[in-house]
Parts: structure tokens; C-alpha cells; sequence
């Protein structure tokens, strides 16, 4: 299956029914507490990594934090930024979104504060983020690494890795795991759309919601 193949069948899906495939698979990968400002779309796509970290006793760098990620990336790909320091500064601004937003990229996670909202909610870019602030990072954050293996949440999230955002949650997949978590995923989607029906329908909800719900990630 091919990266464009696994970003279409991911875009079928929400958060929540591949959070469950990951469950059933004793697989991790939900990330909670990271929310979306700017839009109100789901996205997914193949992840490029950016980890930043305090500029203190670091040398300034000549090159703005992100900018590498985003030349990087290629149409489709999503952003994902480790900034767990503590510090109140913006980890992602708009003009870090043009430049996204020219490129293709296809949005933005940040375990971090972002800025700009308002300009990113104009552009249609899509940025996760677990704060929003007005503080740059100038002076307080620096980029130590592009496509680097970084934690969000308690997730290990490597370049090539997939991710899912929604107002549920961001979810993240294995690069590896990708294919059993899609089948899974589509499987439990289909389930709980034939239960939705057989409420629509007038069954009891007692019925639809009872032990088939609650022993359907073991079958």
C-alpha cells in the first residue's frame, strides 16, 4: 500500500475507531489534550518530525525553527512538533503556515504552545497544538532536530509514521502497523455503523449498546 493509499484510507476513518484498532492490537498511539484551532477539519497524513528545546546555553541558529521540516515534507505530509520544555513559547506562527500551506503540507501537531490562530484560521491551515500563546520563540526555543524520533504525549512518533487529528484526538500510527491497524479500523467503523442503523431503526439501545459493543475489540 502505498504512503497516498494509507493517507486516503485514514481520511475514511476518525480518531476514535483507529484509537480502538490500536486497543485491540495493545498497540499505543492516542495522544489526548492536544486540541484544533484553526479549522475545524480532520487530517491525516505521513509524519515529518520536528523537536525543539531551550535555547539557554544552545547557539542561536541561523535558520528558523520548522523551516526545514516544511522544506522536507512532501504534499500531503503532516507536521508534528515535540516542544515539551514548559516554556510559554510558540512553537508555530503564520508565516510558518503560508509556507506550509504553499508546499502542501496537510496541517500541523504540536506537543506545544502555537501562535497566529487568526492568521492560520484565514489560511484554512490546520493547527493542533496543546496551548495557544502569543510569545515567541525568539530568544526561548530552538530546533535540535528534523526527522528525528520525538515523544508526543507519552507516544514514540518516528518520521514516516502516520497521524490522525480530529476534535476527539491526535492518533498515531507505526509505520509498520499500518496496514493491520486500517484493516481493524474499517472493520470497527463498519460495525458501529450497522449498530447506528439498528438505532435509527428503533431497536432498543440496551440491545445495540450491549455485549456485542462491549466484547467487539476482542472478537
Amino acid at each position: 500500500m502505498t504512503a497516498a493509499e494509507v493517507v486516503s484510507c485514514l481520511n475514511r476513518l476518525d480518531s476514535c475507531a483507529v484509537s480502538d484498532a490500536l486497543d485491540k492490537l495493545e498497540l499505543p498511539g492516542a495522544v489526548t489534550g492536544i486540541s484544533r484551532f484553526s479549522t475545524d477539519r480532520r487530517i491525516a497524513g505521513r509524519v515529518v518530525t520536528v523537536k525543539l528545546d531551550r535555547a539557554e546555553g544552545r547557539p542561536a541558529s541561523a535558520r528558523h525553527l520548522c523551516t526545514a521540516a516544511i522544506e522536507a515534507a512532501e504534499p500531503g505530509d503532516l507536521i508534528v512538533v515535540e516542544q515539551r520544555t514548559g516554556i510559554d513559547a510558540a512553537s508555530w506562527g503564520g508565516n510558518l503556515s503560508i509556507g506550509a500551506k504553499h508546499r502542501g503540507v496537510a496541517g500541523v501537531v504540536i506537543d506545544g504552545p502555537a501562535r497566529d490562530i487568526d492568521e492560520s484560521r484565514q489560511l484554512e491551515f490546520p493547527v493542533f497544538a496543546r496551548t495557544i500563546t502569543a510569545r515567541t520563540a525568539r530568544g526561548r526555543i530552538v530546533e535540535v532536530s528534523t526527522n528525528e524520533p520525538i515523544t508526543i504525549g507519552d507516544v514514540i512518533v518516528t518520521p514516516g509514521d502516520y497521524v490522525i487529528a480530529d476534535g476527539s484526538a491526535v492518533v498515531f500510527i507505526a509505520a509498520a502497523q499500518i496496514a493491520r491497524v486500517l484493516e481493524i479500523a474499517e472493520s470497527i467503523v463498519a460495525r458501529e455503523k450497522a449498530m447506528a442503523e439498528a438505532l435509527l431503526a428503533g431497536q432498543p439501545i440496551s440491545l445495540v449498546m450491549g455485549a456485542s459493543y462491549e466484547h467487539m475489540l476482542k472478537e
